[in-house]
């Protein structure tokens, strides 16, 4: 008689679903753990892919111009996530083919990252932007660059060993998060691979939010920002104003 063997399968979950950042905050370091099912004898693969909300990347390099070394034309990048972290027990590579690590995009070389699909040109609070994608086969070289700012930053992170087996079935990762890390709501996606191909997976999420003070002005400036710009400007020619009356005493 056949007996039916179940489908492998994964579950997972993080130690903190909610990382609090204050004005002290350095960064904090999460623990995902979880646990393979599978049949005996199957050999499996377990990614982490971690992304944060994405945000806009604007960047512009040097240019020569009449013996002048100046911004170019500034270039955005749209839909990059704001933090990323890819984690596996072995390399990407040897897990899975192109076109499957492509599609999931599992690794920073795999990671989505457009310009504009076109000229756009957009004005916001007063100043006018002019958005460039037309460009050819520089992109990679600007794509490159956003990737190493980001690197640079501790926000973009690839890890081939990041994923450790601490028993039978039983695995762990940790997300490091540094300090400049966005706010909003991560997803982590938890996937198991056999024979080269996502078996299960589980999706977990991670909330990053501001508290006390910081939230206050968080949400003021992003919420009423005309009147958030009026009290800073205020509140700047005050200080100005307190701290020349000062010195003139003085």
């Amino acid at each position: 008689m056949a007996v039916d063997v179940p489908p492998a399968a994964i579950s997972a979950a993080l130690t903190e679903t909610t990382v609090q950042v204050s004005s002290d905050f350095r960064g904090a370091r999460i623990v995902l753990y979880g646990a393979v099912f599978e049949p005996p004898g199957a050999a499996s693969d377990v990614v982490v892919i971690v992304r944060g909300p994405e945000q806009p990347v604007r960047i512009a390099r040097k240019v020569r111009v009449a013996g002048l070394w100046l911004n170019s034309r500034p270039v955005v990048f749209r839909g990059a996530p704001g933090f990323y972290m890819a984690a596996s027990n072995r390399p990407l590579d040897e897990i899975a083919n192109f076109g499957v690590l492509r599609r999931l995009g599992a690794g920073i070389d795999h990671l989505p990252i457009s310009a504009p699909a076109e000229q756009r040109v957009e004005t916001r609070y007063g100043v006018r932007n002019v958005v460039v994608s037309s460009l050819g086969a520089d992109y990679y070289d600007w794509r490159r660059a956003v990737v190493r700012l980001k690197e640079k930053a501790g926000l973009y992170d690839e890890d081939e060993r990041g994923v450790r087996f601490v028993d039978r079935g039983l695995f762990r990762a940790e997300i490091a998060l540094p300090a400049g890390a966005p706010t909003g709501v991560y997803r982590a996606d938890i996937l198991l691979f056999q024979d080269g191909r996502p078996a299960s997976r589980r999706v977990r999420t991670l909330t990053v939010e501001k508290v006390g003070l910081e939230r206050t002005l968080y949400l003021w400036a992003h919420n009423r920002p005309w009147s958030y710009g009026l009290a800073s400007m205020a509140f700047a020619l005050a200080a100005g104003w307190a701290a020349s009356a000062a010195f003139r005493r003085d």
